[in-house]
């Protein structure tokens, strides 16, 4: 059944939602793994390194002492066990984007999204992206997409360092402000039951993905739910 909704933008989640879960978790995270220690030796000329390399320390417990093979270490145990950490998230980022620019590894969407993101923008709907992955890795994987560029369907970036974390009402209302639209004007597409929660929170409009064989199939969510894109029609 097809849920009709009336906004004036869309903001969509990515992993679970636009792109598979497991694309993300295998191919991805299996290309950064062994790139961090390299990546983490940049602090002395890269600031967004090395304030990412003090955060991963602070928040993992380590000396600050800690050798960059024990920071990288650290942060491979996050990842094993899926933690959404800001700093891991944004080196994992600086990584992605030099992978995509050399053609090592490619983003995936599934085939409903791009269709309707595209036709959502021709109709004048305006389109973001809010995701627990950094700003820097969500363009090159929308610029890499198998179905052609789509970052120019995208009008603003957010993730957990310029909003917020994904499962707080407050991070919600930041992104509308800086949309500059009332909470009930935006729809937010997830397939997390606690993003979903947070977002209807902050007064926005809700539509769950529940896709099958991702994560989070089956949930339940305390909004409509739908199995992809094209059971969706967003009007002005």
């Amino acid at each position: 059944m097809t849920a009709v909704i009336s906004a004036d933008a869309v903001v969509v989640d990515l992993e679970g939602t636009t792109s598979a879960a497991g694309f993300i978790l295998g191919d991805l995270y299996d290309h950064a793994r062994p790139r961090l220690d390299e990546v983490l030796a940049r602090a002395d000329t890269h600031p967004t390194v090395a304030q990412a390399r003090a955060q991963a320390i602070a928040e993992t417990g380590l000396a600050p002492d800690a050798t960059d093979a024990e920071v990288a270490e650290a942060l491979r145990g996050l990842m094993a066990t899926d933690v959404k950490s800001t700093p891991l998230k944004t080196l994992q980022g600086i990584i992605w984007a030099e992978g995509f620019a050399r053609g090592e590894i490619h983003s995936h969407f599934f085939d409903d999204v791009p269709p309707q993101l595209r036709a959502w923008r021709e109709s004048g709907i305006r389109l973001a992206v809010y995701s627990s992955g950094s700003v820097a890795s969500q363009q090159p994987w929308f610029r890499h997409a198998p179905q052609g560029d789509l970052s120019p369907l995208i009008e603003a970036w957010f993730d957990t360092v310029n909003a917020g974390p994904k499962k707080h009402a407050e991070s919600y209302a930041k992104i509308a402000a800086a949309l500059d639209l009332a909470p009930g004007r935006i729809l937010f597409l997830t397939d997390h039951p606690e993003e979903v929660a947070a977002a209807l929170d902050a007064g926005w409009q809700v539509i769950a993905l529940d896709r099958a064989g991702e994560p989070w199939e089956g949930a339940a969510f305390a909004a409509a739910s739908v199995h992809d894109f094209a059971e969706i029609e967003v009007t002005r």
